[in-house]
């Protein structure tokens, strides 16, 4: 997979090149936001990492947010 990131400062310019890409969805492009690219690398990176079920966490959170914020 290849990234690409442009820093676009005008909304109005903005709009008009997401207007273009959005043509290429079907090719298989996908658009992401630098902030939802930046979560994805970090939840990439703890694959590895031991995990618990989405529930337990529901069932627990206040237990967890406490360590969390150890």
């Amino acid at each position: 997979m290849h990234s690409l990131v442009i820093n676009i400062k005008n909304k109005e310019l903005m709009d008009k090149i997401l207007w273009v890409l959005k043509r290429f969805e079907k090719d298989g492009l996908e658009i992401a936001s630098r902030d939802d690219f930046e979560d994805w690398k970090e939840l990439k990176a703890t694959r590895n990492e031991e995990s618990i079920p989405f529930t337990e966490y529901l069932d627990n959170e206040a237990e967890y947010q406490t360590i969390d914020k150890l």
